[in-house]
């Protein structure tokens, strides 16, 4: 079930709404757990036992790390098997596959042929949303052997908490000690409620009217074959790419702002106009906030942060930045988006956080660091490095011999329709003050805005059929 179909906007969402106000206010959280598992099993009930066995392992390790008179040893045996447990379950569901593949490869390579990967890891079927609350769980443990979370009331809020649907399988990454209050009193009134609605309608606007036709001139940019693409295109297919999974992102982060609201819970922003960024290292405080602060506090500081000399530094952030692309997916092309933010990251700080292009205007400084994005995001799309080689070649080679498939493909990209919902893209990612800022002051007139937007988005909704959100398969 995603946000965008129409079983969440006509049933579940109204059905889950009236039953959550219809409970005694003790009790609610206990209603939108049942939902938020519901939610979850909808892709595969399966999946729900492994959420629900991960909630219990972990809200009992935490009850060992703040147990009354527990020692060292205690504490630590909690922490340690709430980390353990949570990066085995990650690791076998989402790298198992990807290791023995990769290692299948390589004993090929060199003449092994008796390797094979065996039929159980061809099988594994990687859980919807897996990253993201496995992290969340994980970081509960964390947080309270650190002191810096109160340990849950009971096993019904730490669950609520896990299993919360309005962000459980594409983010924010939301850490207990920022909404541990909310889950037992949070304030229910008009105001918050609107704001909610609004919120949750301009994301949604946003995800059916840019996200996903933007998407398609993307895939038609990067699914063209050798000899198919020309510069122009190119270039044009991965600025689409670039639009496209940041209005598929910050849409989802903003109907889970604004699911979040509707039941009274505040959820962290997880966006703040990234693509205004004048430096790699500022991209990354304003994109993905929830998962760069979260990579930044339990492994960054963990390994020695910047207190251990320059080298180390620099070694730290690209440590750090290749666990980030590889927490996206289990691939090398991951890999190698992330390193390559490392090393860009690592040049920067040892420039004093600045860029090479530095002394250039603020606007130079903006526009160059989109360039270098698009370059990065190449990888990020491509399906593996052969792919990724021809799309590089296709922008950078303006006198390459070029099929007769290029003609048509032209005509798609280039087409007056591709090109004006890619100008009203680039309008709402630089001229347009992101939804958070947007939303700030509540009037009766936003309100009637976002909810025009969000009826004609259904109409369009009705007419494209189903488009998932790109962060669901991370």
């Amino acid at each position: 079930m995603v946000f965008t179909s129409t079983i969440f906007v006509f049933y579940f969402l109204l059905l889950s709404l009236a039953a959550y106000y219809a409970t005694p206010r003790p009790w609610r959280h206990l209603v939108f757990t049942a939902f938020s598992y519901v939610f979850y099993s909808w892709w595969n009930p399966w999946f729900v036992l492994l959420m629900g066995a991960g909630t219990v392992v972990d809200y009992y390790c935490g009850r060992l790390i703040t147990a009354p008179g527990a020692g060292p040893g205690q504490r630590k045996f909690g922490l340690l098997f709430s980390i353990i447990s949570n990066l085995l379950v990650l690791a076998f569901f989402k790298y198992a596959g990807w290791a023995v593949g990769s290692a299948s490869a390589v004993a090929s390579a060199l003449g092994f042929e008796g390797f094979q990967t065996p039929d159980f890891i061809q099988r594994i079927v990687l859980p919807v949303g897996i990253s993201f609350y496995v992290f969340q769980s994980l970081s509960y443990c964390i947080d309270l052997y650190r002191g810096h979370a109160p340990p849950a009331k009971s096993l019904g809020h730490f669950a609520c908490f896990v299993s919360l649907y309005p962000h459980l399988v594409a983010g924010p990454i939301v850490r207990y000690g920022s909404i541990a209050h909310q889950l037992s009193d949070r304030p229910h009134h008009v105001e918050g409620f609107a704001m909610g609605v609004a919120r949750f309608s301009l994301g949604f606007s946003k995800k059916i009217m840019l996200a996903d036709p933007i998407g398609l001139i993307a895939d038609a940019a990067f699914n063209a074959g050798p000899g198919s693409l020309g510069p122009l295109a190119a270039w044009l297919g991965v600025v689409a790419y670039a639009f496209q999974i940041y209005f598929d992102f910050s849409a989802y982060s903003d109907m889970a702002v604004g699911l979040g609201r509707m039941f009274g819970f505040r959820i962290v922003e997880n966006f703040d106009s990234p693509y205004h960024s004048a430096s790699l290292t500022e991209f990354w405080r304003r994109w993905h906030i929830s998962l760069s602060t979260f990579l930044r506090d339990y492994l960054y500081i963990p390994l020695g942060g910047n207190r251990k000399g320059p080298a180390r530094t620099y070694v730290n952030l690209l440590t750090v930045m290749i666990i980030g692309g590889l927490w996206h997916g289990a691939s090398w092309t991951f890999l190698v988006w992330g390193a390559m933010h490392g090393v860009m990251l690592a040049l920067e700080r040892w420039r004093g956080k600045k860029p090479l292009y530095g002394p250039l205007p603020r606007p130079l400084r903006v526009a160059l660091t989109f360039v270098v994005l698009l370059l990065t995001w190449v990888f990020f799309r491509a399906d593996n490095f052969t792919t990724a080689s021809i799309y590089l070649q296709a922008m950078f080679n303006p006198g390459g011999t070029l099929n007769a498939a290029s003609d048509l493909l032209n005509g798609i990209i280039l087409s007056p329709g591709n090109l004006l919902i890619l100008a009203a893209g680039a309008v709402v990612v630089f001229a347009i003050p992101n939804s958070a800022r947007l939303l700030e002051h509540l009037t009766a007139r936003k309100v009637a805005v976002c909810l025009a937007g969000f009826a004609l988005s259904v109409g369009f909704m009705f007419a494209q059929g189903f488009s998932p959100f790109l962060y669901f398969q991370f």
